[in-house]
């Protein structure tokens, strides 16, 4: 039987106890610590209560959002840390504006003595770009502006200075991916995600953008779609970022009648598309829609608890553990099993029992890191990772001292791996730091097993590499031990497929954490190597993060 606190790559089990210590690899009594605190009952005992139905999905603002933070506050307290919000509390107060938008139930396009008439959620899902209580488009003129993107260390501008004052801008998905010396080839970047896009409509003055959502270039099914932008949304109160009346998606088959209704072929406006030369194409068609919205303020918070570094000097440097508190909620309408509430059991129950089970290991030791150690529960993720964006904005610690974040964001239930899939590699020094105790483990590191998905700029440590902190996140690996080749991937694929987002990721017995337990054992020792080591990470030469870095070391 494979011993859960055991790594294996063979048909024995090779034991953390049982393996020689080299240089830097985890003293007995950190293996200890991890074999004590890092284990699949802990894990189980957090994620059982967190994606309880009780918690009602842990909306940002909601009583289960303000449960599960207590629930964290509760453990941090039990384990001894010290609150490390502002004041002396365990919470910073992360001040939310709730938008519920009233979509109307068709949405009309005309063009040419002709209509086209699209259904909502069927066709379209559309929300408001502004946190007021009406939104208004009349006779909006649609243009195409390819992948939306305006990027010029790539000599790229798909708006080519054209004046977009009022207009509805339909937009693809992702970034260009047919030349490796653009845009990183097929690994998506920033400028590939949806809030890029938005951002960047509202910049040119558009009344509204649609983005044309395909399971390929979102990297996640149309569903997804309708339960994330459906319900009340978030955005941080203290926002100044430009806004626009709209923010929409569209499928694929309704944005290709769009393009039929205009006279053009989708198709071939998104090869057209992959090329420097694009211009924004007018589509000759016309959209108006009224939307009206219930705004209302909210706060979420961040649980913040600290262990103090034993290094006279080092203790001024910080190693930050982070995972978020929240999911989507509870829906207005039951799915097809009568159930309404998304327990986010996965996303991100089994994240915050990782970030406490790391956190009970560190409080287990009985002498602290070199730095000081700051776990942090964040809120509103799902929302566009605002609270953890409020943290780099408003920082508890300058960005110069955080040596690394070490994010949480999901968990394998499939079973153990010979690998470790690490989102980012290739990104900075952090990179030896995972292969190091991957080794220890006897496992294998590989880079982002899906780079086309953009998961680097989807969880909360983009928040804090736009500051400057390097960041180690972990996805499972695919090759599980005793499966056939192809299989661990098939089980994540149908995850993302039937549960990512709907009420279905549901916390289950039937779970096999025996590679839960190795990745965040990784984690933990990972954590502690930089907590100990005496030089900072730092970004690889040339990285889009780097200048950030300096910026931040130099005002420490």
């Amino acid at each position: 039987m494979f011993n859960r606190n055991c790594i294996g790559v063979v048909a024995s089990c090779i034991c953390f106890s049982t393996l020689p210590l080299v240089a830097q690899d985890p003293t007995i009594a950190q293996q200890d610590a991890a074999k004590t605190a890092i284990t699949e009952s802990n894990l189980r005992s957090h994620i059982r209560f967190l994606a309880d139905d009780l918690l009602e999905g842990r909306a940002p603002g909601s009583k289960g959002d303000k449960l599960a933070q207590k629930y964290v506050q509760a453990q941090f307290e039990g384990l001894g840390m010290k609150p490390a919000g502002p004041n002396g509390s365990w919470f910073q107060s992360v001040p939310l504006v709730g938008v519920k938008t009233a979509p109307p139930a068709n949405l009309t396009i005309n063009g040419d003595g002709k209509k086209l008439v699209l259904k909502n959620r069927v066709d379209y899902v559309v929300t408001t770009g502004k946190p007021e209580a009406t939104a208004k488009i009349r006779d909006a003129e649609l243009v195409f502006v390819g992948f939306g993107i305006e990027a010029p260390e790539f000599d790229w501008n798909d708006f080519k200075n054209v004046d977009l004052t009022g207009k509805v801008l339909v937009m693809m998905n992702n970034d260009p991916a047919g030349d490796p010396e653009l845009f990183a080839g097929n690994r998506r970047l920033y400028y590939g995600r949806w809030d890029y896009k938005y951002l960047m409509a509202a910049t040119k003055g558009a009344a509204g953008a649609i983005i044309i959502h395909t399971t390929e270039s979102a990297g996640y099914p149309y569903q997804v779609v309708q339960t994330s932008w459906s319900g009340e949304e978030f955005q941080l109160a203290d926002n100044n970022d430009p806004k626009m009346e709209m923010r929409g998606w569209v499928t694929d088959d309704a944005a290709k009648k769009i393009a039929a209704l205009s006279g053009k072929d989708l198709d071939e406006l998104r090869k057209s598309a992959q090329s420097k030369d694009f211009v924004p194409v007018p589509l000759g068609v016309t959209m108006s829609i009224d939307l009206t919205c219930e705004i209302r303020k909210k706060n979420t918070a961040n649980v913040l608890g600290l262990i103090p570094g034993s290094d006279a000097k080092l203790r001024n440097e910080y190693v930050i553990y982070m995972a978020h508190h929240d999911h989507i909620g509870v829906a207005e309408t039951r799915d097809q099993t009568g159930d309404n509430i998304y327990n986010g059991a996965v996303d991100n129950a089994s994240g915050v029992a990782s970030l406490l089970a790391i956190a009970k290991a560190h409080a287990t030791m009985k002498t602290p890191t070199r730095r000081s150690v700051l776990f942090a529960s964040v809120g509103a993720e799902e929302q566009g990772l605002l609270g953890s964006l409020f943290f780099a904005q408003n920082p508890t610690i300058k960005p110069g001292n955080m040596a690394a974040v070490i994010n949480m964001d999901g968990i394998n239930i499939f079973g153990p791996t010979y690998d470790v899939n690490f989102i980012g590699y290739g990104k900075s020094s952090l990179d030896r730091v995972v292969n190091d105790v991957a080794k220890f483990q006897n496992r294998i590191v590989t880079p982002d097993q899906f780079p086309d998905k953009g998961y680097y700029y989807r969880s909360d440590q983009f928040s804090l590499a736009k500051v400057g902190v390097p960041g180690i996140y972990l996805h499972s690996g695919i090759r599980v031990i005793g499966k056939p080749d192809g299989w661990g991937k098939k089980q994540r694929e149908d995850w993302i497929e039937k549960d990512y987002h709907q009420p279905s990721d549901e916390y289950s017995d039937t779970w096999d954490l025996r590679g839960g337990v190795s990745d965040v054992q990784l984690l933990f020792y990972s954590g502690l190597k930089v907590a100990n080591k005496t030089e900072m990470p730092e970004w690889n030469a040339g990285d889009e993060f780097e200048a950030a870095r300096q910026r931040a070391l130099s005002t420490r």
